[in-house]
C-alpha cells in the first residue's frame, strides 16, 4: 500500500460537488419546480387564455357590489348607535350644536342647497382628431385620474360644502385613484360616464371650473377628440352623508 501522502486525492475529490456543477444541479431542480408549478396551475389548459383569468373583471365588479352592500349595513347600524348615544349622553344644546357642525365639516351627515353636476366621458370609439389637430393617441382619448382630481379640486377651491362622486360623498381622507380607464373609489369600482355632484354657490363653482388650469387643458382634448364633458345645474341638491370607515390607517389625527 502507497503511503497516504504519495497517493493521490481521488477519492476525497469524487465525495465532493464541485461548485459549477452544484450550481448547475440547483438551477435544473428549480426549473424542472416552476414546470411542475406552472403545470398545477394551469390544469392542462391555456394559462394565457384560461377562461378564469378573463374573468377576473367580473371578480372585481362583484367584490365592488359586496361592499356595496356592507357599506350599506354599516351606514344602518351606525345611525342606530349615533341616535342612541346621542339620547343617553347627556350632552347640553351647545354641545350638541358644535357636533353637528363638526359631523357636517367631516361629511357625515347630508348637506342640501344648490347643486351643479359635471360629467366626463371617454371619446366615441370611432373619435378622430378635429381639423387642425394632430390623430389621437389612445391616451388622448379616455377620462385620467388627474382629470377627475382636476374637477374635485376646482369645486373645493369654488367653495363647495359637499362633494359626492358617482353615489358616494367625499371626505377629507377619500383618493379619487383610477387603474386603467376604471375608478376605484373607497372600494368600489366604477366605470365611464363620471358624474362629480357639488352643492354650494353654483356661480361660484362654475366659475372656479372656468378659473382651473387643468381644466382649461381638458377643453383642448374636449374640442379636439370629443372627450365627454357637461356641467348642469341641478337646482335644490341633498347629498347624503359619508357612510364608510372613518377610521384612519397611514395617519394620526393632529394634535
Amino acid at each position: 500500500m502507497s503511503n497516504s501522502a504519495d497517493s493521490p486525492t481521488e477519492p476525497a475529490r469524487r465525495g465532493t460537488w464541485r461548485p459549477v456543477r452544484l450550481l448547475t444541479a440547483a438551477v435544473f431542480a428549480l426549473a424542472g419546480l416552476i414546470f411542475v408549478t406552472s403545470f398545477n396551475t394551469a390544469k392542462g389548459t391555456n394559462i394565457r387564455t384560461d377562461d378564469s383569468l378573463l374573468r377576473l373583471s367580473d371578480l372585481v365588479r362583484d367584490r365592488s357590489d359586496k361592499n356595496a352592500e356592507l357599506e350599506r349595513s354599516t351606514a344602518a347600524v351606525r345611525a342606530e348607535v349615533d341616535a342612541l348615544a346621542r339620547r343617553d349622553d347627556g350632552s347640553s344644546e351647545a354641545e350638541d350644536a358644535r357636533l353637528g357642525a363638526l359631523e357636517k365639516t367631516a361629511g357625515t351627515t347630508e348637506v342640501s342647497g344648490g347643486g351643479l353636476t359635471v360629467t366626463l366621458d371617454d371619446a366615441p370609439p370611432d373619435a378622430r382628431a378635429a381639423p387642425g389637430y394632430p390623430e389621437p393617441q389612445a391616451n388622448d382619448l379616455v377620462i385620467h385620474q388627474q382629470d377627475l382630481q382636476a374637477v374635485v379640486n376646482a369645486l373645493w377651491r369654488g367653495g363647495a360644502e359637499g362633494i359626492q362622486v358617482m353615489d358616494q360623498r367625499l371626505i377629507s381622507t377619500s383618493a379619487v385613484r383610477c387603474v386603467g380607464n376604471t375608478l376605484i373609489l373607497q372600494g368600489r369600482v366604477y366605470s365611464p360616464p363620471y358624474k362629480v355632484t357639488a352643492v354650494g354657490d353654483t356661480g361660484k363653482l362654475r366659475k372656479a371650473l372656468a378659473d382651473s388650469p387643468a381644466l382649461q387643458n381638458y377643453q383642448l382634448y374636449v374640442k379636439a377628440y370629443g372627450l365627454g364633458w357637461k356641467v348642469e345645474e341641478r337646482g335644490a341638491t341633498t347629498l347624503p352623508g359619508y357612510t364608510g370607515t372613518v377610521d384612519l390607517r397611514y395617519a394620526q389625527p393632529a394634535a
